[in-house]
């Protein structure tokens, strides 16, 4: 019987090849969309999720609630892992970890005669590795770190650096031309789902800072995890936690006071506010975005479903009433026209899967770094596709299953179901009105996202990052400070140079390091203040512009310090005159106010201006900025390079663009813009091809209307018009429903962006345009096909 009634949906689905057509486009090209947008949220719902302990594993975050508003960091004073296992008895292991850049040499211990690199690396205490449990491939994770001048490394990493991984452990690497680190483990890497992205760690207690007991100090890149106890809830820490808040910090004031917070290791990923190790972070209100977009992908294409199968009802009607006629029930009927819809979906997914498959690598290509999308690397995969095609054949077939089964069989066989019974008129109404606000919907938002885009791009940031090329300096000796300012005049005359400047990082950086300070003695409790140290180069550099007094005097201490406009907002200065002279004492370092700067953007447009301070400070400065002309650039860039060599022949090169750097801020942007575009279109092409089929049908069924109104002197004009109205109708109301959705989605959508687009009214009245335009176009191709067929053609068989 299932035979049979499959090969009865296979001679149907030929015999009405050009709606079999529409329909297969139209499911094929939502689950392609529906399966690629399952792929990528599975691996950004996959990130850290490889852990064992996954569910028991928390950060600890640091928070600052102030009078001038919130602020929040991933980072935490030093000293804080110490004081977890004594105040929190509910932890099982706390352990802390410290991002570090650092060069890495070989002293032909690897077969590669002088090979150096610069490295990102991590120093990590014991601990770490049995609160993440890493495969290990060679050491003992308990003891592998626990003694100095030890470092482990991932497989990766050791077959670059020893050929080989079985030949690492025992041997030796050299950590900036000056420390021997001994190899005691090689561990597998991790795959780049992960928040942890880490392939050189070092042993904590080769760390030259991990005896700081300065609980005010806290900087990004020093991070504390630790592991639950089994069957201990997180909140049966608030009673320590709070303990633990009141008793290293001054809890007397309510302004101004720092504290404590624990974060879940599987929301790292998906939280801006504290950001990670491996810079890489999607929100779950863009993944939920993204859920919608399929769901509105696939209830569109079954929409366009529903609608001519209903509408092409009538053509069936025969069929039918002769079925019943002959002993065929209503389930069987209903099981027959759902077998139809499910041989529809099946093919559809045939198709998609090889699309789906072709595709793939365009949604790799989206990312700057290579990630590994498979439609068939999980298993989870088979069970998603197999809920697709049983929810595309119940939800697209199951209502045109239930009116044809439905059908008289006296009405039937006399071809009496007119086509505003088969289906109701009405509902086809209301589906096509749901399918086109979906779609203006759509069109709008995409509007409003490259707009966003676009000004993120085009806004002025208060600095000219353009052509500024940033090179990290070695800077662990005086003779290497004293090289950094060699270098740096011979580089000024390179022709097509213009300015050079020594800085601990550009204007816009990620690393944020903020500081509590006083003024004129007066401790200041409402806010931090961010600090940046460059020297007087720095200003001209990239052209950031003054206020009032004058830039960085040339000093290598700390001698003054140049402000920017929020901090005196922040610190109710009424004007920059006031601000200039007084005193200011930070890190133990006090200096007067000689200058006031205008903002800049020192963070992304996500968040809003710090308030700044930037003063000379030689012992600190790690980058070279180096501001050049574009006409000169590559061959500047090769001089710029040989220099180096000569002046640090022992060092790694290395360099980047200040605005490559800005770029990465909004790689989640730059990826979520192409999906909504091509959503976007993908949404509108099926929407249109649904109602080309509509109009097809509609029209075929009007064919002896039409003729008799031309017979009865109707020209093609009116007889397009006539067949167009009621489209062009539901299209404008689908605009009616659609503008207060998209009004209330792209609202909520900007309102992550401390500087965005004001909404007006263009993308609506685009929105609008488009959609009816298309519409006019596509109905009207087929209405005119219609219009001009031969009266007699029509109605020779009456």
């Amino acid at each position: 019987m299932i035979k049979l009634n499959f090969k009865i949906a296979l001679r149907n689905l030929w015999k009405y090849k050009t709606y079999t057509l529409i329909n297969i486009a139209g499911l094929t090209l939502g689950m392609v969309c529906c399966i690629l947008i399952f792929i990528f949220i599975r691996y950004q719902l996959s990130f850290d999720s490889q852990f064992k302990y996954s569910d028991r594993i928390y950060r600890v975050v640091t928070n600052w609630r102030m009078a001038a508003g919130t602020n929040a960091s991933q980072g935490v004073p030093i000293p804080l892992v110490n004081a977890i296992p004594q105040d929190f008895p509910q932890v099982e292991k706390a352990a802390a970890i410290q991002s570090y850049y650092g060069m890495i040499s070989m002293n032909g211990l690897s077969g590669k005669p002088g090979f150096k690199e610069t490295s990102r690396m991590f120093y990590a205490q014991p601990a770490f590795f049995e609160i993440f449990n890493f495969t290990w491939l060679a050491g003992n994770p308990q003891q592998a770190l626990s003694q100095p001048n030890t470092v482990v490394l991932s497989d990766d990493k050791a077959i670059q650096y020893f050929g080989d991984w079985r030949k690492a452990a025992g041997k030796s690497i050299r950590l900036n031309n000056k420390t021997d680190l001994k190899v005691t483990g090689v561990f597998k890497a991790l795959s780049e789902n992960t928040s942890l992205p880490l392939h050189v760690v070092l042993s904590y207690a080769t760390f030259p800072d991990k005896n700081d007991n300065n609980w005010g100090y806290v900087v990004s890149y020093s991070e504390c995890y630790f592991l639950l106890k089994k069957g201990v809830g997180i909140h049966d820490l608030d009673a320590s936690l709070a303990a633990f808040n009141h008793k290293h910090y001054n809890k007397t004031d309510k302004q101004g006071q720092q504290y404590h917070s624990f974060q879940p290791l599987k929301d790292i990923h998906h939280n801006v506010l504290y950001g990670n190790f491996a810079y890489k972070t999607m929100e779950k209100k863009e993944i939920y975005g993204l859920v919608i977009i399929g769901v509105f992908l696939l209830l569109t294409a079954c929409i366009n479903f529903i609608n001519i199968s209903t509408a092409q009802a009538v053509s069936r009607s025969k069929e039918v009433g002769i079925r019943k006629v002959m002993g065929g029930g209503r389930k069987q009927l209903m099981f027959q026209f759902l077998a139809e819809t499910l041989t529809l979906s099946i093919i559809a997914l045939l198709i998609a899967c090889v699309l789906t498959e072709i595709t793939i690598p365009y949604l790799q290509h989206l990312f700057d770094v290579p990630i590994s999308f498979s439609l068939f690397e999980h298993p989870v995969i088979f069970v998603f596709l197999a809920g697709l095609v049983f929810t595309v054949g119940l939800l697209a077939g199951f209502y045109p299953a239930m009116v044809m089964s439905g059908f008289s069989p006296a009405l039937a066989i006399k071809n009496k179901t007119a086509s505003n019974q088969a289906g109701g008129l009405g509902l086809r109404r209301i589906l096509v009105v749901i399918q086109f606000t979906i779609t203006v919907v759509l069109i709008i938002s995409t509007l409003v996202v490259l707009k966003q885009m676009s000004y993120m791009r085009q806004k002025p940031l208060g600095f000219n990052p353009d052509t500024v090329a940033m090179i990290r300096l070695p800077n662990d000796s005086r003779q290497n400070q004293l090289k950094q300012n060699q270098l740096r005049e011979r580089i000024l005359m390179i022709p097509g140079v213009s300015q050079v400047s020594l800085c601990d990082m550009a204007p816009s950086s990620t690393m944020v390091n903020e500081s509590k300070f006083s003024i004129n003695g007066i401790l200041v409790k409402d806010f931090e203040v961010r600090v940046l140290h460059a020297d007087q180069a720095y200003f001209e550099t990239f052209n950031l512009k003054m206020i009032d007094g004058k830039i960085l005097s040339k000093s290598d201490t700390v001698n003054s310090y140049v402000v920017n406009e929020t901090f005196l907002k922040k610190m109710n200065i009424a004007s920059p005159q006031l601000a200039l002279g007084k005193l200011i004492r930070i890190d133990n370092h006090e200096a007067r106010i000689t200058g006031v700067v205008k903002d800049f953007n020192d963070k992304s447009l996500h968040q809003e201006i710090s308030p700044l301070a930037l003063s000379s400070d030689k012992s600190l400065y790690t980058n070279l900025a180096i501001k050049m002309e574009r006409k000169n650039l590559l061959e500047s860039m090769k001089q710029v390079e040989r220099l180096w060599d000569i002046t640090f022949p022992q060092e790694v090169y290395e360099t980047g663009f200040v605005s490559d750097d800005l770029n990465r801020y909004y790689q989640t942007e730059k990826v979520m813009s192409v999906l909504f575009q091509n959503f976007s279109v993908l949404i509108i092409f099926i929407s249109f091809i649904g109602l080309f089929g509509l109009i097809s049908f509609v029209a075929s069924q009007r064919t002896r209307e039409v003729a008799i109104r031309k017979v009865l002197g109707a020209t093609n004009f009116e007889l397009v018009k006539l067949l167009n109205g009621s489209f062009l109708l539901l299209v404008f109301l689908s605009n009616l429903v659609a503008w207060p959705i998209a009004y209330l989605f792209i609202s909520s959508w900007l309102a992550g962006y401390a500087y965005r687009i004001e909404l007006d009214i263009w993308p609506f009245a685009i929105a609008m345009f488009t959609s009816m335009g298309i519409t006019l176009l596509t109905v009207s191709f087929r209405s005119f096909s219609a219009a001009r067929m031969s009266p007699v053609a029509a109605l020779k068989d009456e």
